[in-house]
């Protein structure tokens, strides 16, 4: 295949994974074996998925702040905190096995799909907060940043239901601040990434207009339709990330 049918095929791949992404996460689960099926090894595909998932929550954050819908003065300390805690896991990931995350993580996200499905605070309503910005800042912000930048799978599903959990946002607005952390994170990832060299350009700038598009409708979507279009998609999120890492753990074998 030509690099400019690639890059074409690959433009409508991260499209489709902007927008879904914007609405519950879990974008990466296509993205990124379309890179790897585009030939990309694992580090360069992991690497070029960062670079151009950074353009998708742009775009979903920057249309969220348009709305309203982001309050940057009370998450400013989550956005140092989410940004320090991913590039310390980044970093940590180069000398650390994730093994143990990978057989955690299915079964956190099969749990919270089921909160997201049956919790009466899940909803278009704020409901009351439990923690104040600063403890989850520090709690919330650098352990899923980190968690990020070290593993990745389902970061979207764990910032959101920080904010519906703790601080009591209706799922339109915990939705919209997951994107400003999403977001944080992946460039703090990516420019460690980039500093090792990493990123394949030629693959990642033509998904990167596909991610902003897709980004920004996804974000127009959850603006529009709120708890009644973001639960069962956070739910099929989950679900469809927990599948992919048990899979990955039974193809791997003993």
């Amino acid at each position: 295949m030509e690099l400019l049918e690639l890059a074409l095929l690959l433009f409508g791949i991260a499209l489709v994974a902007g927008c879904i992404d914007a609405m519950a996460g879990g974008g990466g689960l296509i993205t990124v074996p379309a890179l790897l099926w585009a030939g990309l090894p694992p580090v360069q595909a992991l690497a070029t998925n960062k670079a151009q998932a950074v353009f998708g929550s742009f775009a979903a954050t920057v249309r969220f702040l348009r709305a309203g819908a982001i309050d940057l003065r009370a998450t400013a300390l989550a956005v140092g905190c989410t940004f320090l805690g991913s590039a310390a896991g980044a970093v940590a990931v180069q000398v650390l096995e994730s093994d143990l995350l990978a057989g955690l993580v299915p079964g956190l996200l099969i749990a919270f799909s089921l909160y997201f499905l049956f919790s009466p605070r899940v909803s278009d309503l704020d409901s009351r907060r439990r923690v104040g910005d600063r403890a989850f800042a520090l709690t919330v912000g650098t352990g899923v940043g980190f968690y990020d930048g070290f593993f990745g799978p389902g970061t979207g599903t764990f910032f959101a239901v920080g904010f519906v959990a703790l601080l009591g946002y209706n799922l339109r607005r915990a939705t919209a601040h997951t994107k400003l952390l999403n977001f944080t994170s992946n460039l703090a990832a990516l420019l460690l990434f980039i500093a090792g060299g990493q990123v394949v350009w030629s693959l990642a700038l033509a998904m990167a207009v596909g991610q902003f598009i897709g980004g920004w409708i996804g974000a127009h979507l959850v603006l529009s339709h709120g708890a009644r279009l973001v639960r069962p998609a956070l739910v099929m999120a989950s679900l469809a990330v927990s599948a992919h890492l048990l899979w990955q753990q039974y193809a791997a074998g003993p």
